[in-house]
């Protein structure tokens, strides 16, 4: 038991939830899609068309991707995380004359470890979620009998590839292990400043490189979507990776934000602090907004582009759709909203992790400072401004970024649908901004920071002052 010690580390226990999330999430979507597949088939109506299933599995495979990628860079930032929390034991066993790679290549063996469990419990969970839909299903539906066996060979495909991309992902964010020297067994872990960033042109390059790259995809997917819907394709690839070079370059983006965002808190003690510890180590604070970033822009994505397709096929019906069309589109609208939601939490459980072990890791810093007078109260005010910086910042660049998005996801699709009924095709389609949506995800992201601060506030306070210097 004492070689699994590390487990109890803080940050494994939500990395363990993010893997089962996003193992339990590609079980039931991959069982829902197999159930529908064989209540089609058995229809006597609709049972030789195999395009709604087809349809049904393709959307299957784009949000189990996005919930993978999701949970892949939130694992990434949580280990590069612990590994910043390591960096005097790591150089410890530099000096005794281990070799930066081996202790790599333990942090990414732990990532497996982390990944084999997490999906292992999401697998359990999901297959019994999907035995009561199953259930539900057959029930309100009053159907016959559908041949569908649940247990099948196809669930194992969420779970591996979650313990796969958990371990790339601690392989990753574990990157730094390689630039630990001995000489740093001698102070503290410490985040690296913006000048150590600002020094990494393989890292920034391919930032960049990526997102020019999607941005260009971005824009050739909705020149081709004038002419044909499958433009979407191209401008999905390119969405994909615009927002990676982004995440790459998180660093880089997020610093001048979050200045912005630090000017709106007011020029108190408490207000300063939260805004420079923001700045002063930009890697740590981009680590925790990138992945609230991701969530508010897929939820809002998905809002605007079905807005749009709604606003469009609307014009196109005369000014008014059918009663059964805008049913439907409300209610894929619903089930794509809740879907895409668990990404979401995803990302929410990893601002949660990530402030928490920031704390942990600034306890001396927490105790310096009430040493030099600050009161608990003022500790905590600094720990929830600090969240709040984080997720307001995120909360307007993911806005921007989502209504981008989804405004290109619906030109790529739409723009070659004659928006006036015999009118002709090659039209741009202007993006519909749905309130209720955007209204709930700032609300949720008012709730998420509350969330976050409640107990790294309390593990700020916890400690003598002290007792935290001695550390």
């Amino acid at each position: 038991m004492t070689r699994l010690a590390w487990l109890r580390e803080r940050g494994m226990g939500a990395s363990i939830l993010v893997a089962g999330l996003s193992s339990a999430f590609g079980v039931v979507l991959i069982a829902a899609t197999g159930y529908i597949s064989a209540f089609l088939f058995a229809d006597p109506f609709i049972g030789g068309s195999e395009t709604l299933a087809i349809v049904v599995g393709i959307l299957t495979v784009l949000l189990v991707g996005v919930a993978v990628y999701v949970a892949a860079i939130v694992t990434a930032n949580t280990f590069a995380t612990i590994v910043a929390g390591r960096v005097r034991n790591i150089a410890l066993m530099r000096l005794i004359g281990a070799s930066g790679r081996s202790q790599r290549t333990q942090v990414a063996r732990q990532g497996l470890v982390v990944g084999g469990i997490g999906a292992f419990l999401g697998l359990l969970v999901g297959t019994g979620v999907a035995a009561a839909g199953v259930a539900i299903g057959d029930a309100l539906l009053d159907a016959p009998t559908v041949p569908f066996a649940l247990v099948q060979p196809s669930l194992l495909l969420p779970a591996a590839i979650v313990a796969l991309t958990t371990w790339a992902a601690a392989w990753s964010g574990s990157r730094r292990v390689l630039s630990v020297t001995p000489l740093e067994a001698l102070g503290g872990s410490a985040e690296r400043a913006h000048e150590d960033l600002a020094r990494r042109p393989g890292r920034n390059i391919a930032a960049i490189s990526l997102f020019a790259v999607g941005g260009a995809l971005l824009a050739l997917g909705i020149a081709a979507g004038l002419v044909t819907p499958l433009g979407v394709v191209i401008a999905f690839v390119g969405g994909l990776l615009s927002f990676t070079g982004l995440a790459l370059g998180a660093a880089l983006v997020m610093p001048p934000v979050l200045r912005l965002v630090g000017r709106v808190f007011g020029s108190s003690a408490t207000a300063r602090l939260a805004a420079e510890n923001g700045m002063r180590h930009p890697e740590r604070s981009s680590r925790m907004a990138i992945g609230v970033v991701m969530g508010v822009t897929l939820v809002t994505m998905f809002a605007v582009a079905i807005a749009s397709t709604k606003a469009v096929l609307t014009t196109t019906a005369g000014g008014e759709l059918p009663e059964f069309m805008a049913t439907l589109l409300d209610t894929f609208s619903i089930v794509m909203m809740a879907l895409v939601g668990v990404s979401a939490v995803i990302a929410a459980v990893g601002l949660v992790n990530l402030l928490t072990i920031g704390v942990v890791q600034r306890r001396r810093e927490l105790g310096l400072l009430r040493a030099l007078g600050l009161s608990n109260g003022q500790v905590r005010r600094m720990i929830l401004l600090e969240a709040t910086h984080v997720t307001v910042a995120a909360l307007a660049l993911g806005l921007v970024l989502g209504v981008a998005y989804g405004w290109a996801g619906a030109q790529s699709l739409l723009g070659s649908v004659p928006v006036v009924p015999g009118g002709t095709a090659g039209t741009f389609v202007l993006p519909e901004l749905p309130l209720v949506p955007l209204a709930v995800v700032v609300v949720a992201t008012a709730i998420l920071t509350l969330v976050a601060a409640v107990v790294p506030t309390r593990l700020a306070t916890r400690v003598a002052p002290v007792e935290a210097l001695v550390e």
